[in-house]
């Protein structure tokens, strides 16, 4: 499109911050409802976007929940394949689920992948005034009877989510097939979900959890699923390792595109990025979300998602869920 083409001649012309362009309709398209991860990668590349005079105006955000992202990617594959203004926020659970074939014929190569723009991992989460107090406790009340412990979860049997609990009551010496779960359409329900007491414990993200704890959620972090402790917020959680379960689950966040935008136009979005992801001030906006450094556009993105894809079929066929052909 027009505004796209201007905007990537401006990006060449010099190394000044500010991009005097007239793109002012962009918007940024959360698949799932307020308050999860989507929400919060939107919201990231909104803040980053205006701060840094990339843009004359507020992106926008929209929610189109259905499917943790099913029902976006679907229609960004078919039915709006060429909307150049307009991002998809995805994260690897949105790469889990095309790995599963959860995003209906589309593959991984059915968008295309603009920006890698931050970080994450699971963490182990429980109600402030839970009974258990670390991880340890947590783990010995699931193996001792795993239907009074129910586990909260953004997403069906399968999900990111999902795979997070199945792997930490596996952990517990309990058969994924035996741990109760009760699914949410995202994040920010299960962990109201679980404010409520009407699940025990959430597998969840360090992103959207650090976040709730900024704003004075009632919940507890017992676990980061990482291999080191985080830095920022839950600098003072433990990681799972360290209670001695060996669970690690590391997220990343970003940014695509319908197949149909242009070169040129995909090009302007991943040179947009680049430059923005290796600013201070977008690392300042990053750490201020609980989100953790990493930064890929482009070509090397795409290569990435095909990997990252290849080795989620192998977790998928490791609990035994359907696995979409290669």
């Amino acid at each position: 499109m027009r505004h796209l083409l201007l905007l990537l001649i401006a990006l060449c012309a010099g190394p000044a911050p500010a991009l005097a362009v007239e793109f002012d309709k962009t918007q940024c398209v959360a698949g799932a409802k307020p308050g999860g991860g989507f929400d919060l990668t939107c919201k990231l590349a909104q803040a980053g976007l205006l701060e840094g005079k990339y843009l004359p105006a507020p992106m926008r955000i929209s929610y189109l929940p259905g499917g943790i992202g099913a029902l976006a990617y679907n229609a960004f594959a078919t039915q709006r394949p060429a909307e150049a203004q307009t991002l998809v926020a995805f994260s690897s659970g949105s790469l889990l689920n095309i790995a599963q074939g959860k995003f209906g014929p589309h593959d991984e190569a059915g968008v295309r992948w603009v920006a890698g723009v931050a970080a994450d991992y699971g963490v182990i989460v429980v109600a402030a005034n839970s009974p258990f107090k670390t991880l340890n406790e947590l783990m010995a009340a699931i193996k001792a009877d795993p239907s009074k412990v129910v586990f909260g979860a953004g997403g069906t049997v399968g999900s990111q989510d999902w795979i997070k609990a199945a792997m930490t009551a596996r952990a517990a010496g309990v058969h994924h097939r035996n741990m109760r779960l009760v699914a949410f359409e995202g994040g920010g329900e299960a962990l109201r979900a679980l404010q409520g007491n009407h699940v025990q414990v959430y597998t969840g993200d360090a992103s959207e959890t650090g976040t709730q704890l900024k704003d004075g959620a009632p919940v507890r972090v017992l676990a980061v699923m990482s291999e080191q402790r985080l830095p920022g917020p839950l600098a003072q959680v433990p990681t799972a390792r360290e209670a001695g379960f060996d669970l690690v689950w590391p997220i990343i966040r970003g940014f695509y595109v319908g197949p149909k935008v242009s070169d040129a136009d995909y090009k302007a979005w991943s040179d947009l990025f680049a430059r923005m992801l290796a600013t201070k001030d977008y690392e300042r906006l990053r750490n201020e979300r609980g989100l953790y450094a990493f930064a890929m556009t482009g070509a090397e993105l795409e290569a990435y998602v095909k990997r990252s894809v290849d080795g989620y079929r192998k977790v998928a066929e490791e609990f035994g869920l359907k696995v979409a052909p290669r």
